[in-house]
């Protein structure tokens, strides 16, 4: 598929980010660098008949830090891309609000999270609505309409028994979880080429992105704790163990794990339901963002994945509940009211790698397996959760890579179902 189709997609959020600038003056879409945001601020513009100020311009970003506020003066919406390459423009955005704030004045695209850039906190408190900007879903690549999260929510689990039995393979599986969403990897036309962009995006991400956000002493540490937390997507984040393991302090460790999390490398998904029981564990599971990139960082390969030694299938567990969360985490964007998510794990190591809670207190969660196969071991920890919130449980999922989708047994609403329901209907 030719690079410049996969550029423009139409984004499942476009919609959403539509509706946000009829209701705020300042719309602000941030994600990984690469991401499409620029496309899609481009789409966005085009359809507005907007102005552009692309501050990843080096001519630009110092005419607009030497007088912001000529720049966002002026008629008709403004979009800038890469505000955060001269943070000052808020203050000026700020001004100008106070002057004129009616809705869809300002859309922005940023590859920093907004709270990492100081200058910022505070500047358009209650003016300024946030849009994360993922990968591209499996449902995008594929020019699909299927919502899984969205379907259980408004249909619970009876929908998804009149599927056909799933066709998808192992090594299907593992290809497309080792090319991840980012448009351009997905572009490139060999294995080989799509590794040298994901070692290069890795290695501008630390170098740039990172030393553009804050000043790291011990920047040695970087690549050796992104490996790391990589070898250990999907599992309970131990601050004092990567540490030592790195002969470092747990304090500059976890200002480290910080900082890649707001260049949107990484994302901690933190513990949910902490007070429905003591039992609970209340660390955080960290997940690479990008499944690609995690392959790439565990240099992870189709061929090595499909072999049947124990260290492959353990690999493959974790960078498979790391795809599976994330495809979903990219649904919850799509979710109106507030949404809460997180993974659930008692100290007896049952655990529930996802669970979504909706505004009004609604639940689907997720386990995910990489077998071919649904044991009665798989469905423990969803019993468990269902003893403990009743029928506020709308649906339990097992995503496994077998073909069958099925009811399991007991008075819970619980499913067995293919992965590849998360993107055909």
């Amino acid at each position: 598929m030719a690079e410049t189709n996969l550029h423009l997609k139409r984004r499942h959020i476009e919609p959403i980010a539509i509706e946000r600038m009829r209701e705020d003056p300042v719309l602000l879409l941030e994600g990984p660098r690469a991401v499409g945001k620029s496309t899609l601020l481009e789409q966005l513009r085009s359809a507005a008949n907007g102005r552009l100020l692309d501050l990843d311009n080096p001519a630009t970003q110092a005419a607009v830090a030497d007088d912001p506020m000529t720049f966002v003066t002026g008629k008709g919406p403004l979009f800038i891309d890469e505000y955060q390459k001269v943070p000052q423009v808020l203050d000026a955005i700020k001004a100008e609000l106070n002057r004129d704030s009616r809705p869809g004045r300002f859309v922005l695209t940023g590859s920093t999270r907004h709270e990492a850039l100081p200058r910022t906190a505070q500047a358009l408190t209650g003016r300024l609505t946030r849009l994360r900007i993922d990968p591209l879903s499996q449902s995008e690549l594929r020019i699909s309409g299927a919502d899984l999260l969205s379907t259980l929510m408004t249909e619970g689990i009876s929908t998804l028994l009149t599927r056909t039995p799933s066709t998808t393979t192992r090594l299907q599986y593992v290809t497309a979880m080792i090319a991840g969403g980012f448009p351009i990897a997905n572009a490139r036309p060999s294995t080989a080429s799509r590794n040298r962009w994901f070692d290069e995006y890795i290695k501008l991400t630390l170098a740039k992105d990172l030393q553009e956000l804050a000043q790291i002493r011990q920047e040695h540490l970087l690549p050796p704790l992104l490996n790391i937390l990589a070898a250990q997507t999907a599992g309970i984040l131990n601050v004092e163990n990567v540490a030592r393991s790195l002969g470092s302090d747990p304090r500059t460790i976890l200002r480290y794990v910080d900082l890649l999390e707001n260049v949107f490398l990484t994302y901690r998904l933190p513990a949910w339901g902490r007070t429905i029981s003591a039992r609970t564990t209340k660390a955080p599971k960290v997940h690479i963002t990008d499944a690609g990139v995690a392959a790439r960082l565990m240099r992870l390969s189709a061929s090595k994945l499909a072999t049947p030694e124990p260290s492959s299938q353990t690999e493959l567990g974790h960078l498979v509940e790391s795809f599976v969360v994330g495809e979903l985490l990219k649904s919850t964007q799509l979710m109106d009211g507030m949404v809460i998510s997180g993974h659930w794990r008692t100290r007896d190591v049952d655990e529930v790698d996802l669970i979504v809670e909706r505004d009004d207190g609604a639940i689907v969660a997720f386990e995910v397996k990489s077998s071919g196969q649904v044991s009665a071991k798989d469905t423990k920890a969803l019993r468990l959760l269902h003893d403990m919130v009743g029928p506020r449980l709308l649906a339990g999922v097992v995503m496994y890579m077998g073909e069958h989708t099925y009811r399991l047994g007991g008075t819970a609403p619980l499913i067995a179902t293919p992965i590849d329901s998360l993107w055909k209907v």
